[in-house]
C-alpha cells in the first residue's frame, strides 16, 4: 500500500522469511560460520536454535542459496508432532519419493534407493526439520536411523534441526544421547544489539529500493531496540506499522512521537484481545508476561472482605480522583477511535480514487477500439 509513496520497489518489512533481505548482523555471522562448517562436513545433524522470529529460517535459506546450484537436494519438514511412521511418510513426501505401501520397511528402502541415486549423480540430500522442539521421541529415533544410511564411506543424508531455545534443553536429556553424538555443528541465534537493529532497518529499506525516503528521528532506533528486544520479526511488525502511519499522515519523515503512538496501539491491541494475538504469541514485552486478571473461584471464595474505617472526606476525594482518571481514559480511548476512523476514511478515499482511474481507463479503451464518428461523451467527470 505505501511502497509507491516512499519510492520502494517491494515491501521491506514482510513477515515471511526472504533470503533476499538477509542481514549479516553479528549473531547471524557467527551462526552462519557454524552452519558452513557443518555443511562442508556433509554428515550428521546441524542444530540451529533461537527465539521465535530471530531469523533461523532466513539464515538457512541464505546458506542454501549460496551453495553451488543443483549440488544440494533440500527438503523441508514443517509438521513435527508426529509418530515414527508418519514422520517417515512426510520425509518421503518432502523428497518426492513414491512408495508402493505404507510399510516402514518399504519406506526405508525407497528412501535409501533415492539417496543413493542422488549421490551417484554428484548431489547431496539435506533434510530441514522446522519446530524441532515438538519432535516426539519416536520421530527423533527415525531421523537418527536415516543418518545411518551410507554409500561407501559417504553419508547419504544430512539433517538441519531448527527449533526454539527449549530444544537445547531437550537435547541434553538422557534419551537424546545417541542424537547428540551425531550433531556435527550447533549454534544459537541471539537477538540483534542496538547498532545492528539500526543496520537491519536500513539494510531492508535499501534492499527494497529506498533512497532518501523514509527518514527517521534518531531516537527511534534506540526505542525500537528496546521495544523489540532485537528480534527481527518484532522489528518488522513495528516498522511496517510505522511506515503505514507515515503514509496515512502523508509525511516521509517519521518522528519518535509517531513511533510511540504505533507502540501504544500495538500494546493496546495485545491487551484488549481475549485470545493470544500475534504480538502476544511473539512474547511481546511486559504485556505478554502479565498474569491473567482475576482469581480462580476457589481462591476468591477464601478471600475475606476487608473492614476499612475511612474518613468520609477521604472517600469523597478518592471518588473524585477515580472519576477524573476514568474521564481521562475515556477521552484517550475516544481519541484513538477517532484517529482510526480518520485513517479508514483516508484508505477508503485512496481505494475510491483508484477505482475511478480504473473505470476511466476502461471507458477510454472501449471508446478507442470501437467504431466512432465523433468525440465521445462518456469521458469521466
Amino acid at each position: 500500500m505505501y511502497e509507491a509513496f516512499y519510492g520502494l520497489k517491494s515491501k521491506p518489512f514482510q513477515l515471511n522469511p526472504d533470503p533476499r533481505f538477509y542481514f549479516s548482523g553479528k549473531p547471524h555471522r557467527r551462526a552462519r560460520s557454524y552452519l558452513v562448517y557443518g555443511v562442508m562436513r556433509g554428515e550428521g545433524f546441524i542444530v540451529i536454535t533461537g527465539e521465535v522470529g530471530a531469523g533461523k529460517t532466513t539464515i538457512v535459506r541464505d546458506l542454501l542459496d549460496s551453495l553451488e546450484n543443483g549440488s544440494v537436494v533440500a527438503a523441508q519438514l514443517v509438521s513435527t508432532q508426529l509418530g515414527a511412521e508418519d514422520a517417515l511418510k512426510l520425509v518421503c513426501g518432502a523428497f518426492g519419493v513414491s512408495v508402493k505401501s505404507n510399510g516402514k520397511a518399504d519406506m526405508l528402502m525407497a528412501l535409501e534407493a533415492y539417496f543413493i541415486t542422488q549421490v551417484s549423480q554428484g548431489k547431496r540430500c539435506l533434510l530441514i526439520v522446522d519446530e524441532a522442539q515438538n519432535l516426539q521421541p519416536q520421530a527423533v529415533e527415525e531421523l537418527r536411523m536415516l543418518s545411518n544410511f551410507q554409500f561407501g564411506d559417504q553419508a547419504l543424508l544430512q539433517t538441519f534441526l531448527i527449533g526454539q531455545p527449549e530444544f537445547r534443553d531437550i537435547l541434553q536429556s538422557p534419551r537424546m544421547l545417541q542424537l547428540r553424538q551425531r550433531v556435527t555443528a550447533r549454534c544459537h541465534l541471539g537477538p540483534l544489539d542496538e547498532e545492528d537493529t539500526r543496520g537491519y532497518v536500513e539494510h531492508r529499506l535499501k534492499c527494497a529500493g529506498a533512497t532518501d525516503k523514509p527518514s527517521f528521528d534518531e531516537a527511534i532506533f534506540a526505542q525500537l531496540h528496546h521495544e523489540t528486544g532485537g528480534i527481527p520479526r518484532r522489528i518488522n511488525l513495528l516498522m511496517d506499522r510505522l511506515l503505514l502511519q507515515g503514509f496515512l499522515a502523508e509525511t516521509p519523515h517519521l518522528t519518535i512521537e509517531a513511533f510511540n503512538e504505533v507502540v501504544n496501539e500495538a500494546q493496546a491491541e495485545a491487551a484488549a484481545s481475549p485470545t493470544r494475538t500475534t504480538l502476544d504469541a511473539e512474547r511481546w514485552g511486559p504485556l505478554a508476561e502479565r498474569p491473567a486478571r482475576g482469581l480462580p473461584p476457589t481462591l476468591t471464595d477464601q478471600v475475606e472482605p476487608l473492614d476499612l474505617d475511612l474518613d468520609p472526606g477521604t472517600v469523597e476525594g478518592m471518588s473524585e480522583q477515580l472519576t477524573q482518571v476514568a474521564a481521562e481514559q475515556l477521552s484517550a480511548r475516544l481519541l484513538r477511535i477517532e484517529r482510526s476512523v480518520l485513517r479508514q476514511e483516508r484508505i477508503s478515499l485512496e481505494i475510491l480514487s483508484s477505482l475511478r482511474r480504473i473505470v476511466a481507463g476502461a471507458r477510454k479503451g472501449r471508446n478507442g477500439n470501437g467504431p466512432s464518428s465523433g468525440p465521445s461523451n462518456d469521458a469521466p467527470g
